[in-house]
């Protein structure tokens, strides 16, 4: 986020700000999960949900657009749960017959997603690690270790987009600019 509000410093100004720790128990209750704490530290600092008459029901996800790229979005806690809910299913994997190599379990989190909730990625409450899907393909697990190293691989390319060494993105009047 440092790299954000230095190199993007008006897309950084429009960030919405933390959740709350009630909500994020709250949002653990009805999801049934304890969140990772490397995720919940995200959430209590950057809680990416629109405001409340901002928000869309009608819309699958929701979150900060354009950031960390043109398609993909990191999700307020509202838009986690909401994706969790249309993911979860009895029994904990879907599909069921699918336990070596299923398309989605319940003990994911998606944290960043499109706008349809059709790809993104997700944090493992197990092991932490983090996983992508995308709907009609095999789920990838263990992309990254950790959350933190996923958020470092988004600051690499923060620090390329700045220094102008980036093929499809650029800074313009304080703002990610996607070509």
């Amino acid at each position: 986020m440092r790299l954000l509000r230095e190199h993007a410093p008006a897309d950084y100004a429009d960030l919405p700000g933390p959740a709350a720790e009630s909500t994020l128990e709250s949002a653990e209750r009805r999801m049934n999960i304890s969140l990772p704490q490397e995720l919940r530290a995200w959430l209590l600092l950057n809680n990416l949900d629109p405001d409340e008459e901002d928000f869309d029901e009608d819309v699958a996800c929701s979150g900060f657009p354009g950031f960390p790229d043109e398609s993909h979005f990191f999700l307020g806690i509202r838009s986690m749960e909401q994706l969790y809910g249309n993911h979860a299913m009895p029994g904990g994997i879907n599909p069921p017959d699918q336990r070596e190599n299923p398309f989605w379990r319940n003990e994911w989190v998606p944290f960043l997603s499109d706008q349809d909730g059709w790809a993104g990625n997700f944090v493992d409450v197990r092991d932490g690690r983090v996983g992508s899907w995308r709907v009609g393909e095999i789920t990838s697990t263990g992309e990254y270790e950790s959350l933190a190293d996923f958020f470092d691989s988004v600051a690499h390319t923060l620090t390329k987009i700045a220094a102008g060494d980036h093929p499809i993105c650029s800074v313009a009047d304080g703002r990610l600019v996607w070509m």
